[in-house]
């Protein structure tokens, strides 16, 4: 199952609590609204871009369904190579797989390259009840890790930090793991930006094992690809002895000639960018150059459940840009840590169901709602995404999943809705009455005139309605009923 962040509550709660944050929201407008400017502008300059979201997300759909064909080949393709590969089915698996790896090497350290992957597992911490210590070499992940903080966004997992904040992370942080910050530390980004590569360099230069995820797996050669705009990756990939990548068994892709649709998607999609700075690609062993020991993890962990999902299979196509974060009104005000999971924003509110299942609890099942349900994140996923429609379908299933028991009073007052409205008798009777009750507080003082019906303004409303009544008008109902008008003017001519 995907890990949640522990004693995180359902995103309402949480959601209204990182609205309190000003100087979050603040990070995040900024943040969000300058990736998205520079996205729209490398966008703009393809002239086939729609051409290209429907080639990825066809290549998508067809792997998607000849999934268990391609896995064996890329299985295949990978042992030719001089890779072993192992199949995890749960976290727990996937866990037990790397720190049996790290075990046999008598090793108490890995260094790893940023991997939502390994993140949706809970790695770090599983390494670390093993004794053994996991370093993020990715500079966001490095910050989030000292600061002892979680992950809020795909690409940019501390976007919700500021860059003086990050100084003082790194002034009081990296000491403690290793090399410290320099004492005349700036907030200059450049400045930053050295003080982590010192940090690690000599982590990349100790490190015998190295952890890595992948972008995408290509299954007619066993190869695997990372890209990344840092060069941390490139240091992980090449310079340990030993190599394990943990993939999502979603992420293989049929021939090179399908990457290369990817490659153009991802980047002008994530960063912005028309190609991304660095990107690794490696297939087996090679001896004498680079890791002479690869292991390949091909992660199940709810993809399968995901797949059996008719309208959320889809999710199964993203390629973790994060465009769908940085276009949603949603996440740009709450932040990432209110989804209560490692895949935040929009299609973290779809993902995370379909992982782990509705019904499970709380948290998971809030999120289908966490959405205005606008349709931006599809109109900006290169994959074509719908992730509108997805969050409505698992809405139903989030309200099938809890029937039985003591209804709720939404479904209280469904019911009693549906029995008035089933019978034309008593549809009639609740017309008299609303019309009776709307002569008498059209009396009532106060409230405001909306063309030719009055408003109340907000009162309050007893019962299931209290909190509804807070914060919207309350109209008062019509003085006559549509069929009471119809009777009296014979069908709408006017005697």
């Amino acid at each position: 199952m995907t890990a949640t962040f522990v004693g995180m509550p359902a995103f309402p709660e949480a959601a209204r609590r990182a609205l309190e944050n000003a100087q979050q929201r603040h990070n995040l407008a900024h943040a969000t609204g300058t990736i998205r400017e520079k996205r729209a502008s490398v966008v703009a300059e393809v002239d086939e871009w729609e051409g290209l979201r429907l080639a990825g997300a066809a290549i998508k759909d067809h792997t998607l369904r000849h999934l268990d064909d391609q896995l064996l080949a890329l299985e295949s393709a990978l042992q030719e190579r001089g890779a072993t590969v192992h199949w995890a089915r749960d976290a727990d698996e996937a866990c037990r797989i790397v720190a049996d790896i790290a075990h046999a090497h008598d090793l108490d350290e890995v260094v790893k390259v940023k991997s939502m992957a390994t993140q949706e597992i809970g790695l770090n911490e599983a390494l670390a009840a093993e004794g053994i210590a996991a370093w993020e070499t990715d500079l966001a992940e490095l910050i989030v890790q000292l600061g002892d903080d979680l992950p809020s966004h795909i690409l940019v997992p501390a976007i919700h930090r500021n860059r003086s904040e990050i100084r003082e992370i790194f002034r009081t942080s990296m000491g403690e793991v290793g090399r410290p910050a320099p004492d005349a530390l700036s907030d200059d980004p450049a400045d930053l930006a050295a003080a982590a590569r010192l940090h690690l360099r000599e982590k990349f230069l100790r490190a015998k094992m190295a952890v890595s995820g992948a972008n995408f797996a290509v299954a007619e050669t066993g190869t695997l690809v990372v890209v990344e705009s840092e060069g941390n990756g490139r240091m992980c990939l090449t310079l340990p002895e030993v190599l394990v990548s943990v993939v999502g068994i979603e992420k293989v892709v049929p021939t090179w000639q399908d990457l290369e649709v990817f490659m153009q998607l991802l980047p002008r999609s994530s960063t912005g960018e028309r190609m991304n700075p660095y990107t690794s690609t490696w297939a087996g062993v090679v001896p004498d150059d680079g890791p002479q020991e690869v292991h390949v993890v091909l992660l199940d962990n709810g993809r399968t459940r995901a797949l059996a999902d008719e309208v959320g299979r889809q999710a199964l196509r993203c390629i973790r840009c994060s465009a769908c974060l940085n276009v949603c009104p949603v996440y740009e005000r709450t932040g990432g840590h209110a989804y209560g999971s490692v895949y935040p924003g929009p299609i973290g509110a779809i993902l995370n169901p379909l992982l782990r299942g509705v019904g499970v609890d709380e948290q998971t099942d809030s999120l289908p709602y966490a959405s205005s349900l606008c349709g931006a994140c599809f109109e900006a996923c290169p994959v074509r995404i719908d992730i509108p429609s997805v969050l409505v379908e698992l809405r139903g299933q989030v309200v099938d999943a809890h029937r039985g028991g003591l209804p709720k009073p939404e479904a209280v007052a469904m019911r009693g809705a549906a029995w008035v409205l089933s019978s034309g008798t008593r549809t009639a009777r609740s017309e008299r009455a609303a019309a009776f009750a709307g002569r008498l507080l059209d009396k009532m003082p106060g409230g405001r005139r909306q063309g030719e019906r009055r408003v109340l303004g907000t009162i309050p409303v007893p019962g299931p309605g209290t909190a509804w009544s807070q914060t919207r008008d309350v109209p008062v109902p019509a003085k006559e009923s549509f069929r009471a008008w119809w009777s009296r003017t014979d069908g709408g001519d006017e005697a």
